[in-house]
């Protein structure tokens, strides 16, 4: 089910990209980009005049079946901000612990 898991940071920018390596990886890089522009603009919206609240509401974004998984990715992403060495708002890279457990999602999937 997982063939891309990205983490954004609160200023809607990419902190980690993966996807499974197919001929569709780049598909995948611009459908996160494309969806960060998605909520930008609804953001933005809410700043220039009174929105309906409903209007703001994007949707369940994952099926509530996949719960667990989204744990599992949040609790991994919580160890990696509770990292006295991590500094907020740069890219996840040096996480191997963090990138075993998205690998591991994502090969548990395919």
């Amino acid at each position: 089910m997982a063939v891309c898991i990205a983490v954004i940071a609160k200023e809607n920018y990419p902190l980690y990209i993966r996807s499974t390596p197919t001929e569709n990886e780049l598909r995948f890089h611009y459908m996160v980009h494309t969806s960060l522009d998605v909520v930008d603009e609804k953001i933005s919206a809410m700043g220039k005049a009174l929105v309906d609240q409903r209007e703001l509401y994007l949707g369940l974004l994952y099926p509530t079946e996949d719960y667990k998984m989204f744990r599992k990715l949040h609790n991994s992403y919580t160890d990696v901000m509770c990292n006295p060495f991590y500094n907020p708002g740069d890219r996840i890279q040096s996480s191997r612990a963090f990138d075993n457990m998205v690998t591991s999602m994502m090969i548990q999937v395919c």
